[in-house]
């Protein structure tokens, strides 16, 4: 009995020993030769920054770019996004190139605490060193601004950071992206900016109970649930995928927040408003190419119509009636729109997703795409949740789906209910 218990304690013990060692290794890369002047090194860092919509976090509403404050909440608790700018008290100003890398590629502070990963280190870590080191001099010549970081708020057992360690054993390793032999150097690029500091993945892709990424379901779509917004699948043809888009309207998409074949809105504004309308056409060509070449997921399905039940052809007819009223002079009779600054509802996969949140939160609040250099005055959506009860706008949203060759299933009053209130953060 002795021996038995000895051995059961020998083997948790390294089993512990091995979950910390997984959970706190790091990979070592030294820093890169400086192939560019300290301005040319800053000038490409403000722009990998850009890729990389830093400012989006580490950014609280009104505040002062990059001083952090901007709260982030998780199905966990609330995270506030520290100051990253060069302030030796309250930023980075005491980091040097090697932490900053450590950061960004192993998830660790410069004292060697674990990060939380709602700061997006497991696409982070792809981003090469000669990438990481210009980012930093590019923070570093930033102005100092003192603005004291706030502690995480997350419920037991969130909060015990030690627990990071179990988490990063099971879905976490560091590592630069490698290009693929058999592709070609612009599905490479684009493969890169995807993965790595784009971090698609952390909106599109499901995540499990603990908050990591499903990798069999990877940009495959996903609600997410702190922002009531569901991040469309951006692979193959079926949902809301790329696999149908030509690169141009693609590329017109994330550089002007419109494009022919649709206009985005909700969280996905701001990403092209504060980073990808700021990248050269040749990467965001890059992009769209990689992305239209995913494989379809396997999550994709084509959706069933509605049963005509004499309710359910109740509610479309007065659905049709709304949409004549509300929603005809600008989409048209035939669903068409008038792309891009009108998007065509007919054939729009975006308004057939399982998920109705986002045409529901469309009719009820309204909705802009981002004010860009290629798009500086965006047509936008009025609100109409003021002047439709939950029962109507369901009506309305139902017809939208399931008319010109649309289908999808019917919409209840009680979901529309459920995002009436608009979440700001």
């Amino acid at each position: 009995m002795k021996r038995l218990l000895a051995a059961l304690l020998i083997l948790l013990g390294a089993a512990a020993g091995l979950v910390y060692y997984l959970g706190t290794r790091e990979e070592h890369v030294p820093a890169a030769p400086p192939t560019a002047s300290g301005a040319e090194q800053v000038r490409r860092g403000a722009y990998l920054a850009r890729a990389g919509d830093c400012v989006a976090c580490h950014t609280a509403r009104g505040g002062v770019p990059y001083a952090g404050g901007r709260a982030i909440p998780t199905p966990f608790g609330t995270i506030h996004a520290p100051n990253i700018t060069p302030d030796k008290e309250t930023g980075i100003g005491n980091w040097s190139a090697d932490d900053f890398w450590r950061a960004l590629h192993n998830g660790k502070s410069k004292d060697g605490r674990l990060l939380y990963p709602a700061f997006p280190y497991p696409n982070y870590t792809r981003v090469t060193r000669a990438d990481a080191d210009a980012m930093h001099a590019y923070f570093m010549s930033l102005p100092a601004v003192r603005q004291e970081n706030k502690a995480p708020e997350l419920r037991f057992p969130y909060n015990q950071r030690a627990l990071l360690a179990v988490w990063r054993a099971l879905y976490f390793r560091p590592g630069v992206y490698r290009e693929q032999p058999n592709q070609n150097g612009e599905w490479n690029r684009g493969a890169y900016l995807v993965q790595g500091l784009g971090h698609c993945s952390a909106c599109h892709t499901p995540r499990n109970l603990f908050g990591a990424t499903q990798d069999r379901a990877d940009l495959g779509g996903a609600m997410i649930p702190m922002r009531n917004w569901y991040a469309a699948s951006l692979t193959g043809e079926s949902e809301a995928g790329l696999g149908r888009w030509e690169v141009r309207d693609i590329v017109d998409l994330m550089k002007t927040g419109v494009s022919a074949r649709g206009a985005v809105s909700g969280p996905m504004a701001e990403v092209v408003r504060e980073s990808l309308q700021h990248l050269d056409h040749g990467d965001l060509r890059a992009m769209a190419i990689y992305l239209k070449s995913l494989p379809q997921s396997a999550r994709d399905a084509e959706q069933a119509a509605p049963p005509m039940t004499p309710e359910n052809e109740r509610i479309l007819k007065q659905g049709a009636a709304l949409y004549e009223k509300h929603c005809v002079d600008c989409h048209k009779p035939s669903g068409a729109g008038a792309p891009p600054h009108f998007p065509a509802l007919a054939g729009n996969r975006a308004i057939m997703l399982a998920a109705p949140v986002n045409p529901i939160r469309a009719v009820l609040h309204g909705g802009y795409p981002p004010s860009t250099q290629g798009n500086p005055r965006p047509f936008g959506m009025p609100p109409f949740g003021n002047i439709l009860s939950d029962q109507e706008a369901a009506a309305v949203v139902s017809f939208i789906r399931n008319s010109w060759g649309n289908r999808a299933p019917m919409v209840s009053s009680e979901q529309v209910n459920r995002y009436r209130t608009v979440q700001l953060e």
